[in-house]
C-alpha cells in the first residue's frame, strides 16, 4: 500500500476501461473504481480488474447511519478489492461500523481490504469550510481532526490533500495512512481540485499513496504520462 501510485479510472463503462488498460501491456497497475464507473457496470467491473491481477481501491465514500455502512461494507469486502472508504464526517460510530463489515464480509483466509476515511475533500476550500459546513476552525485543523477521529475508529488511514499529510503523520504516526489525490505534474491544469500538489511534494510531505487521474487518463500517452509521474513519485528522475 505504502509509496502507490493509484490511477483514478475516469470512465463510465467497462469497454473504455479495457481499451485504456490495454496501453500499459502486463504492467500490473493500482486503480481507483469510482462511483460512476461502479454504479455503471456493478461488481462485474471489479471481477475484470481482478482476472487482469490489478489492485483495486473501491472509491464510493459511504456515508450513512452506522448499520447501513457496516451492512454496505460486508457485501463490498466480498468483492476482494484491496482499498475501501467512507466520509469521516459519518462519525466514529459510523467508521467503526465500516471496519465490523468489513472484517465479517472478509472471505476466510482473506486479508480484508484497507478502510480510510474522507477528511476534507481536495475540490474544498478554506472559504466552503467556514461559509457553507459552518467550521469555527481552520481547514487544517478541521482535517486533522476527522484524522484522529479516523484513527479512533479502528480506520487505517485518511484521504487528505499533500498539504495536510506531513502533520497528520507528525501526530497520528507513519503507519497511518496518507492517500493523496489531486496530484498534478507542474504542467498540468488543477481543474476542479483546489489543493492540488506535483509528485514531487507529495513525496516530500511523506504521503502513503498518490490518485492522479486525468494527467494520465486524458494523456496522449497514457503509459508515457503514467511513467513520467511515476519516476517523480519515486524520485527517479532521467
Amino acid at each position: 500500500m505504502k509509496d502507490s501510485l493509484i490511477i483514478a479510472l475516469d470512465f463510465p463503462v467497462k469497454s473504455q476501461v479495457i481499451e485504456f488498460l490495454k496501453q500499459f501491456g502486463n504492467e500490473e497497475l493500482f486503480v481507483k473504481v469510482g462511483m460512476e464507473l461502479f454504479y455503471s457496470e456493478g461488481p462485474s467491473i471489479i471481477e475484470e480488474l481482478k482476472k487482469q491481477n490489478h489492485k483495486i481501491f473501491l472509491d464510493l465514500k459511504l456515508h450513512d447511519i452506522p448499520n447501513t455502512v457496516k451492512s454496505a461494507m460486508k457485501v463490498l469486502a466480498g468483492l476482494g478489492c484491496d482499498l475501501v472508504n467512507v466520509h469521516a464526517a459519518g462519525g466514529t460510530e459510523m467508521m467503526a461500523a465500516a471496519v465490523e463489515g468489513l472484517d465479517s464480509g472478509t472471505p476466510a483466509g482473506s486479508k480484508r481490504p484497507y478502510c480510510i476515511a474522507v477528511t476534507q475533500l481536495t475540490s474544498t476550500s478554506e472559504a466552503q469550510v467556514s461559509k457553507e459546513q459552518l467550521i469555527a476552525v481552520s481547514l487544517q485543523d478541521s482535517v486533522l481532526n476527522y484524522a484522529g477521529l479516523a484513527q479512533k475508529s479502528g480506520l487505517d488511514g485518511v484521504v487528505c490533500s499533500p498539504l495536510e499529510a506531513k502533520l497528520i503523520q507528525s501526530q497520528l504516526g507513519l503507519d497511518f495512512l496518507t492517500v493523496t489525490p489531486g496530484i498534478r505534474p507542474a504542467d498540468s491544469e488543477l481543474q476542479d481540485q483546489k489543493r492540488a500538489a506535483t509528485p514531487e511534494f507529495a513525496k516530500a510531505q511523506g504521503v502513503s499513496a498518490i490518485v492522479v487521474g486525468r494527467p494520465i487518463t486524458r494523456s496522449a500517452n497514457p503509459l508515457g504520462s503514467y511513467l513520467s509521474i511515476k519516476n517523480k513519485w519515486k524520485g527517479v528522475y532521467k
